[in-house]
């Protein structure tokens, strides 16, 4: 495992804890929402984030979840500021409303973490009748950014301080259904493969990414759009097949990352200072990493965006 070592050119490698690529970084006067933040890397990236200073947000489907990982977040870091929010990204009418509590406080927003998510779930709906994956994984999280989008920009100008938007990806981008996004067979039962249709939905994140920044940069505002994979880790996402949970069981230790480790890609890429004006880019295992040639079709990103946008729209109209 010698090759898990080595650095790369953040100075960072695979075996990198979240504590360790923040460490000295001073994060107070900023604050963050993190989405799934009551459980796995969600947790420890809001906990690492606190550590240093972030006033930290949770986006949490479960409130009662999320009221626990405060208190123990602030039973190990008294002076830490965490909050605790309910947010269902399988519901636009749940995003719309977090998002409109957020904005109605007079928050300011550097940094959101777009980090929720379901893992190979057996084919199923949402709220809003969109096939699941789809639905919390990347839909939820384009209505939540473009809906605080120009909060973000506000505190970025007035505070002159780079606003970044991290979506949490995964190298299962590389395995989507054969056209990527299945833009007109998406609640297609009899072709789901729940494997693939998990890729759609990371694949659709690195895309969503990319034409942010693509976007950010054109309007010439001072925030950044990135995507990472956290890596293979031992959490609550491997539940829907038993045979995953009995091998993290008897591997995991051996052959994949802890939860510290898992939320230090995504703790470099919202805090570190090396990062800063790096936008549509992805990472992995705390450096820059590469994508398919499908991750980097700028044309399906724009495709991708304007299907996102009226879905959006047919669902609550203009938000």
């Amino acid at each position: 495992m010698w090759f898990f070592r080595r650095k790369g050119p953040s100075g960072f490698s695979y075996y990198s804890t979240a504590e360790e690529v923040t460490d000295g970084i001073d994060g107070s006067g900023l604050t963050a929402i993190i989405t799934g933040a009551s459980s796995g890397i969600g947790t420890e990236t809001a906990r690492v984030l606190a550590l240093r200073g972030v006033h930290v947000v949770m986006g949490v489907r479960d409130l009662s979840a999320g009221n626990e990982v405060k208190k123990a977040i602030n039973k190990e870091i008294p002076a830490a500021k965490v909050d605790a929010m309910e947010l269902d990204l399988s519901s636009m009418a749940s995003v719309k409303q977090f998002a409109s509590q957020f904005k109605s406080s007079g928050r300011p927003l550097n940094i959101l973490v777009n980090n929720a998510g379901v893992m190979a779930n057996p084919f199923g709906l949402s709220k809003d009748n969109i096939e699941l994956q789809f639905a919390t994984n990347h839909l939820g999280h384009f209505l939540l950014t473009n809906l605080l989008l120009d909060t973000i920009k506000k505190t970025a100008k007035k505070s002159k301080k780079e606003g970044r938007i991290v979506n949490v990806s995964s190298e299962a981008h590389r395995f989507p259904y054969r056209e990527g996004i299945r833009f007109d067979r998406l609640n297609d039962q009899e072709g789901y493969n729940r494997f693939t249709a998990y890729g759609q939905s990371k694949l659709a994140n690195i895309l969503h990414a990319n034409e942010l920044a693509r976007r950010l940069k054109e309007e010439g505002v001072d925030v950044t759009a990135n995507s990472l994979h956290p890596g293979t880790i031992a959490t609550n996402l491997f539940r829907h097949f038993s045979f995953a949970n009995g091998l993290v069981g008897n591997l995991g230790k051996l052959v994949l990352k802890n939860v510290q480790q898992g939320a230090s890609t995504t703790c470099y890429v919202a805090l570190h200072p090396q990062v800063k004006g790096v936008s549509g880019e992805y990472f992995s295992d705390n450096n820059i990493a590469k994508t398919t040639s499908m991750a980097k079709d700028s044309d399906l990103s724009r495709r991708l965006w304007e299907f996102s946008t009226n879905m959006v729209k047919s669902k609550i109209g203009d938000s």
